[in-house]
């Protein structure tokens, strides 16, 4: 009976050790189309967590909103139907307001990962979201304001314009009316007159062709755009340390990357949408500055009444 004891739990320990050995595969989506530029910094970072974790972990893409409509990733990923999600908190604040403070942020990640605004947001992700905040893979992107209608001064009053919630506040402080869509509805909208411009950054109005029904770009920009790679907290506690090791590697490399990408696409883009004829409104001295101004204090205005407890302690880590 004990040589048949020793051999059941050898044969037990034999199996487990197979199971932990075996390469653990995690689900991922992305709120935003596939190889479109907010997608392709979180798709460099599939593509080396499959490489450098051969064997160990593995990243199953399954795609952007054509197999998941991008308002529900926040709730898929806290609910495990995901295992990672490449996702701005603009699409979960529904869940978690605070995320909305991470386009107010004036100081580089490096720097809140330093002055305890990182981890102050770290516990806010376990408690309310049930996930790990790995990287901030977009960064130093400026959003703007796109309109197909000429304005002289920062009075928005009697147009109607596409909004996500990162700009909801602003846009009805100068006056607008808003209308939250999800990106892949914004160019009907546009052709059909439904709205008379929209919110978005520097960057990535070309991936989905809004340059055709745009004329013309609010300068200056405001803001910062963030797109970040969040995985299940529950996922997460599961994997062993060479498994986490993997994974934070290729995050902290994509993080320290975005600046500098995210730099070079600015200017790039810059330039392309001067030569598809989007033309710059700029406003005198004082209409600039009361626009930018504006801007952070609605920003802020928002975050703390959608979160009285936080908000204002984000806004001591965040703001310069």
């Amino acid at each position: 009976m004990r040589r048949i004891f020793v051999a059941a739990a050898m044969l037990t320990l034999g199996v487990s050790a197979q199971a932990a050995a075996q390469e653990v595969t995690l689900r991922a989506v992305s709120s935003f189309a596939e190889k479109t530029t907010y997608s392709r910094g979180f798709e460099h970072f599939v593509e080396r967590v499959n490489t450098d974790g051969k064997g160990v972990i593995r990243i199953n893409y399954i795609g952007g909103p054509k197999a998941m409509p991008p308002f529900e990733v926040g709730n898929a990923l806290k609910n495990g139907v995901v295992d990672i999600a490449n996702v701005t908190g603009a699409f979960y604040t529904n869940l978690m307001p605070e995320a909305d403070a991470w386009k107010l942020t004036q100081r580089p990640m490096a720097e809140l990962r330093k002055n305890g605004g990182f981890d102050y947001m770290q516990k806010l992700y376990a408690q309310k979201l049930n996930a790990v905040f790995l990287a901030r893979l977009v960064d130093n992107n400026p959003f703007h304001l796109y309109l197909n209608k000429k304005i002289d001064k920062p009075d928005l009053t009697g147009l109607k314009l596409r909004i996500t919630p990162v700009y909801r506040d602003f846009f009805q402080k100068l006056g607008a009316t808003v209308v939250q869509t999800a990106p892949g509805e914004v160019y009907t909208a546009l052709e059909r007159s439904v709205v008379d411009g929209y919110g978005w950054p520097i960057t990535g109005i070309f991936d989905l062709g809004w340059h055709e029904r745009t004329k013309y770009r609010v300068d200056p920009g405001f803001y910062s755009a963030e797109v970040s790679v969040l995985i299940n907290k529950t996922t997460w506690d599961k994997l062993n340390d060479k498994q986490k090791a993997v994974i934070t590697k290729a995050a902290q490399d994509a993080e320290a990357a975005a600046v500098a990408d995210f730099t070079k696409l600015n200017a790039t883009d810059t330039e392309r949408q001067a030569k598809a004829g989007i033309q710059v409104i700029k406003f005198d001295a004082a209409g600039s500055k009361k626009f930018y101004d504006e801007a952070y204090a609605a920003g802020w205005e928002g975050v703390i009444r959608q979160s009285p407890e936080h908000g204002p302690k984000l806004k001591g880590f965040f703001s310069k």
